[in-house]
């Protein structure tokens, strides 16, 4: 089941013609992540406290059809992968009044220690790991 993120979209995401500008879609990307580990109960707040971070290793986004402001984005996410070395993760954004897909994109992380190691989060982080593993 995916994970859903409502954005209302704001005057400086668009350009002239009211549309969204492009780049704002990775920031889409990186909200609805961060509010679907807050809804977990693991903020990446809490993850950087412990030493953690987990940067993007790649970013992608097809764009289908334009958003404008004023408008309301509903995105969804997806886990497509994760090992606790590894995360994939998978979004579509809607456009909230008819439910036309607008965007389709995916990223991947890992995670790293404070000097910069990769760690595996099923050794060192057993409860983040589990809680990113649980449905819903």
């Amino acid at each position: 089941m995916a994970y859903k993120y409502i954005h209302k979209t704001q005057y400086y995401e668009s350009d002239q013609m009211g549309v969204i500008h492009h780049s704002n879609y990775i920031r889409w990307f990186e909200e609805a992540r961060t509010a679907y580990m807050d809804d977990k109960g693991y903020a990446y707040a809490r993850l950087e406290h412990e030493g953690i971070i987990s940067p993007v290793l790649t970013v992608e986004c097809e764009y289908r059809k334009m958003i404008h402001y004023g408008d309301t984005a509903v995105i969804e996410l997806e886990l497509e992968k994760f090992n606790g070395i590894k995360m994939v993760v998978g979004y579509k954004v809607y456009l909230e009044s008819t439910g036309e897909l607008c965007t389709v994109g995916k990223s991947s992380h890992c995670f790293l220690n404070r000097d910069n190691k990769p760690v595996s989060m099923k050794k060192t982080n057993r409860e983040f790991y589990e809680k990113m593993l649980e449905k819903g």
